[in-house]
Formats: C-alpha cells, structure tokens, sequence
C-alpha cells in the first residue's frame, strides 16, 4: 500500500455508484453498526470498481479531490469513542 493516508468512504444512501476522486481507498460499507469489513480497493487502469460486500459501484472522477463523492456525502469520518 501507499505510503499516505487511505482514504475511507461509505455508502449509507444505497447509491448504485460512488464517484470519487481517488484511486485507491478502503469501502466500510455503510456507517457502524452496519459496516461490512473494511476492504482496500484500487480502481487500476479501468477506473471503475464493485466493491465485493455492498456491490457498490465506485468510479474515478478526475474533477474531485480528496474525499469529494458524488454524490455528496459518502467520505467515512471516523467518529470518536462516546
């Protein structure tokens, strides 16, 4: 892996597709209590990739930055202990 932070990203809306501006980063699925494992993906060459666990779409868009989504929203943060 990178030698750099890895972006995390969640699918809470149940989009068919996520586009992101990153090429490689790690799907939780939705936020906990309802994450699946959380899984490294890199979009390769195709720039486009299913996640196994949510079959959520997530494509590169070159327009986006960081943990910019399209939709908006689907950057995961992780939340500190309560």
């Amino acid at each position: 892996m990178a030698g750099h932070i890895i972006p995390h990203f969640q699918n809470d809306g149940g989009h068919e597709m996520v586009e992101i501006g990153v090429s490689e980063f790690m799907c939780v699925g939705a936020n906990p209590p309802f994450d699946h494992p959380h899984v490294y993906l890199d979009l390769g060459d195709e720039g486009e990739k299913v996640c196994g666990y949510c079959s959520t779409l997530y494509r590169r868009n070159a327009a986006l930055h960081g943990t910019e989504t399209i939709p908006p929203g689907c950057a995961f943060e992780e939340r500190g202990a309560a």
